[in-house]
């Protein structure tokens, strides 16, 4: 669950094609290209969640182009090389965007995101530090499997729980301003 990763590399890959970053002196794609890799983001994507969530929801692919407009308020995000893919109500896309701008987690709300695909080829993330790249002796760095993470109203309320990473319900990133429970729902493969 890399959400500080991806939501800086979503932002900085949008902002480079933006920008026109890519080599304008590349042929462009041909169709079927493109559609191929859409389908597989598609994929991704809806992989993350369940089908009453992702039937109706808005698909972004890895660099934050929508695929799929959606009906349902969720929005699900294509696997990126920092995480694998997965599925926001409001509360989470808001909480994306503040991690983007160096904001906090939006508190009073009941945030949910689905990983149900777990973290994919993504290489894992630090249970203690946010802006962690990679493992360390004591960042208590982990891979999960499917999971579910949850915004608590109250930020108060992670304070007498766990962040054991061995445990099925952990916090993770406690005492940070982006804490959120997480509910490990299978082992990691």
């Amino acid at each position: 669950m890399r959400i500080l990763t991806t939501a800086l590399t979503v932002t900085a890959l949008s902002a480079l094609a933006a920008c026109g970053g890519a080599n304008d002196t590349e042929a462009p794609a041909d169709e079927a290209t493109v559609l191929e890799g859409d389908d597989a983001s598609i994929a991704s994507a809806l992989s993350a969640g369940p089908s009453d969530v992702t039937d109706g929801a808005t698909i972004l692919d890895a660099e934050g182009n929508v695929l799929r407009e959606g009906t349902n308020g969720w929005t699900c995000i294509a696997e990126t090389p920092g995480m694998g893919p997965m599925c926001n109500d409001a509360v989470w896309m808001e909480a994306l965007g503040a991690m983007q701008s160096g904001g906090e987690f939006p508190t009073g709300k009941m945030g949910v995101s689905y990983m149900l695909a777990g973290e994919g080829d993504a290489p894992g993330v630090s249970n203690l530090d946010p802006a962690a790249t990679e493992p360390t002796e004591d960042n208590m760095w982990i891979k999960d499997g499917p999971h579910l993470m949850l915004i608590l109203p109250d930020p108060a309320s992670y304070a007498g729980m766990s962040s054991d990473i061995a445990d099925p319900v952990y916090v993770m990133w406690k005492d940070t301003p982006f804490a959120h429970v997480m509910v490990r729902l299978a082992d990691a493969e």
